[in-house]
This record gives C-alpha cells, structure tokens and sequence, in this order.
C-alpha cells in the first residue's frame, strides 16, 4: 500500500481518487498534481513507482497545504471569530450549524444528535 505525507492510500483505486484520501486534496486539486508530475490519470496506485511517489511529494509538500498543517490553520480562523466575537464565531462556540442552516429542524448532527423532546428520553416498557 502507497504511502504519501503518512497517508495510507488505497490500493485498487486509480490514482486520481486515491490522492483524495489525503486531507485538503479534492478531485481537481489531484489531476492538476499528477498533470504537474507527469503521471495518468487511470493509472493505479499499486501500479505506481517510489519515483513517481517522490514526485507527488514533492509537488504536493512545495505547493499545497495538507492534513497537519491544514487542521492548524483551520483552527487559527475559528478561533480569531470566537475571540473577535462574530456571529461564526458564537455559533461555532455553542457548537450550532453556521451557515444559516434552519436549526428548529435537522441540526441533530451538529448538536450531536441530541432529542429534546418529551417523549425521547422515557424508559421502554416492555408489553406482555
């Protein structure tokens, strides 16, 4: 099994989804890199050598911003809009949807799917 920036990528997949199991790199973002390394698109990833491995990594380390790195950064804006106090950012602290979603219906995944109901925390009782 491959390894790129300690991603495990998949075998059987051609090699223009596998790189998309790496954190910040999309379908796009992988066909530009391996455009940019001279590498097919349809090849498959356990087709591929540690040169052409090399070079991925080394397009991918100079140019663009992944996993670790990415998460970190991520992390900087959230927590500039919680300390400026914005309305992201106070949504993002009480842990609510922050793009307008409607939040009196389908936010459960968001809150963590939490049911506030009357009915939702009552014991079963069992029928005889």
């Amino acid at each position: 099994m491959p390894r790129i920036l300690g991603v495990n990528i998949p075998e059987g997949k051609r090699m223009e989804i596998a790189l998309t199991y790496i954190k910040g790199i999309g379908v796009f973002l992988s066909r530009k890199i391996l455009k940019e390394a001279d590498i097919s698109l349809d090849k498959r990833a356990h087709e591929i050598t540690l040169e052409e491995i090399g070079k991925i990594q080394k397009i991918i380390e100079n140019g663009y911003k992944v996993e670790g790195e990415l998460g970190r950064i991520v992390m900087m804006n959230v927590k500039r809009l919680k300390e400026i106090g914005c309305y992201r950012g106070t949504r993002h602290a009480k842990g609510l949807p922050t793009r307008g979603q409607r939040t009196k219906t389908n936010n459960r995944t968001v809150r963590g799917n939490v049911r506030r109901t009357a009915g939702s925390g009552k014991a079963k009782i069992e029928k005889t």
